[in-house]
């Protein structure tokens, strides 16, 4: 007999009421509600991380150092490029800060990884020479890398790489404030002038540009040097090297 026909029989004898199967004590206190459960507004709940990109960081790390000591600092503490892990030495300008002329190369090479200067090796020595046939000396001026820190194994600095760096880079122009900026090597040149310069009347075969630096309020001229490397190789790319080298060696005169 199924469930439904044995509780139709019991009926059938009388059964009026069921019972459990265990005794229930009528005496006990009553147990209390549980609480109902309440879901926290939507402003009390955690709210997603917010990733600052690495760019930001270091525009706002840049604009806090106010000398170059502080702002080296700042690059050194820098965690935004995973080229700091990679690279030797941090590179950082060198030369005179009060200097007229600023000179920004491209990432640093091998030698300049190994030794934490700026145009060092056979790149810097062919700089030193060019420098000298103008009547000009490394230490009158003060040099740079485009990034702090050498790319593995010499390849080009990766766009994101160059995003995240460039800020030191404009925070180190407004501090110092230069007359002009000399460009030597393509990365170099890419990265400040960007993809819309404004040329000028080039004398002499020497290229020039306004270059807008944020953090100044007027753009900067800016004179496109041949990479060493390429001058060497290139007597084209030398007589281009030498008209700039006498425009830089009139900002000299004109500043002194």
């Amino acid at each position: 007999m199924d469930a439904y026909g044995l509780l139709r029989l019991q009926m059938e004898w009388g059964a009026d009421e069921a019972l459990d199967e265990a005794p229930v004590d009528r005496l006990r206190a009553p147990r209390p509600a549980a609480a109902p459960m309440v879901r926290a507004p939507a402003s009390a709940q955690a709210a997603p991380a917010v990733v600052v990109p690495a760019s930001e960081r270091a525009r706002i790390a840049a604009e806090a150092a106010d000398s170059l000591e502080a702002l080296r600092t700042a690059i050194a503490a820098f965690d935004g490029c995973p080229l700091r892990d990679t690279a030797t030495n941090l590179v950082f300008a060198t030369g005179e800060a009060s200097a007229p002329i600023l000179v920004i190369g491209d990432p640093p090479n091998a030698d300049e990884d190994r030794s934490g200067m700026p145009f060092a090796g056979k790149d810097g020595q062919f700089l030193d020479m060019l420098l000298g046939s103008a009547g000009l000396d490394r230490g009158l001026l003060l040099l740079t890398p485009l990034l702090p820190w050498r790319p593995p194994g010499g390849r080009p600095a990766t766009t994101a790489e160059v995003t995240a760096c460039l800020p030191f880079l404009h925070r180190l122009i407004s501090l110092v404030q230069p007359a002009c900026l000399v460009l030597t090597g393509p990365q170099a040149v890419r990265a400040v002038i960007g993809t819309r310069p404004r040329a000028s009347g080039a004398q002499g075969g020497a290229r020039k540009v306004a270059c807008p630096i944020p953090g100044l309020a007027d753009p900067i001229e800016a004179l496109l040097l041949p990479f060493p490397a390429t001058a060497l190789r290139q007597p084209v790319a030398r007589r281009e090297a030498w008209a700039a080298l006498r425009r830089m060696r009139r900002v000299m005169d004109t500043w002194g």
